[in-house]
């Protein structure tokens, strides 16, 4: 796909991966809205951008997926690529985490994106050449410990966007599913994990640019992590003892690292 003058919606767009995409995607051409929870944080994040609009919502709710669509399809006069990006994290042991975070996740992470996916269809539809990018986490191929709602919701996520690919072949509609790996972004920054612990961290700069080469490419997935995560993802699916194995040496001192870990 040329990103020429396409018209692009990113939800989470101010900041971490979100404002890294705006940024790649602006300088490939494309017209960007880019959506935010918090006026003052997408304010800041519209300085540093070149002809992007903000949308202030919570697409987490009805009201603001509504609006989110209705300004963004305004200020661009129609959609070609919307980028499900918005999302929040509880980590800790299941039987600790409050049902309120547990909710917020699936809301969020989840329910938000098929239904803000489903209302755009039309306008997608519209376009001739449209794309929904799909913004996973590489806990979907790879469960961890103390992020079992996490990883459900991101691997459901995942199997949402290659089913929707499936079933808008043939129509114009393209599906993209992105897997980061850790991330250097505010979200990462109440997680202590460091690389001894599996959570390496690269730029959202670069994530954001493996995404971009992605939909320029009509792929139909972009794993982040190198040949590290592709041994971990098939060790995974040959060896699972192998990889709880794993784990099981560093559960104490991952539990402790990540006990903290909240961005929701």
């Amino acid at each position: 796909m040329d990103l020429k003058n396409k018209r692009v919606l990113v939800t989470g767009g101010s900041s971490g991966i979100g404002l890294a995409l705006a940024h790649a995607l602006t300088a490939r051409g494309a017209r960007v809205v880019i959506t935010g929870r918090r006026q003052s944080v997408l304010d800041d994040a519209l300085r540093g951008l070149d002809s992007a609009t903000g949308v202030c919502a919570d697409v987490g709710t009805t009201e603001g997926r509504i609006a989110t669509l209705d300004k963004a399809v305004a200020a661009l006069g129609g959609l070609d690529i919307l980028i499900n990006n918005a999302g929040g994290v509880r980590a800790g042991r299941l039987e600790n985490t409050a049902e309120a975070d547990i909710e917020q996740m699936v809301n969020v992470d989840l329910l938000a994106p098929i239904l803000l996916t489903r209302a755009a269809i039309p306008a997608l539809r519209a376009s001739g050449e449209a794309m929904v990018v799909n913004v996973t986490s590489g806990i979907a191929l790879v469960g961890a410990p103390f992020y079992t709602t996490y990883a459900a919701v991101k691997a459901g996520l995942a199997h949402f966007g290659q089913a929707l690919r499936r079933e808008l072949k043939g129509e114009g509609i393209h599906v993209l599913t992105a897997y980061p790996g850790g991330t250097d972004t505010p979200m990462m920054q109440s997680n202590r994990a460091g690389p001894e612990l599996g959570f390496s961290r690269e730029p959202a700069s670069a994530v954001a640019e493996a995404i971009v080469e992605g939909i320029e490419m009509d792929a139909f997935e972009v794993i982040r992590g190198g040949e590290t995560r592709a041994q971990m993802i098939a060790l995974n699916r040959q060896d699972p003892a192998a990889i709880d194995a794993r784990f099981l040496t560093l559960k104490p001192a991952l539990e402790e690292a990540v006990k903290d870990h909240s961005a929701l």
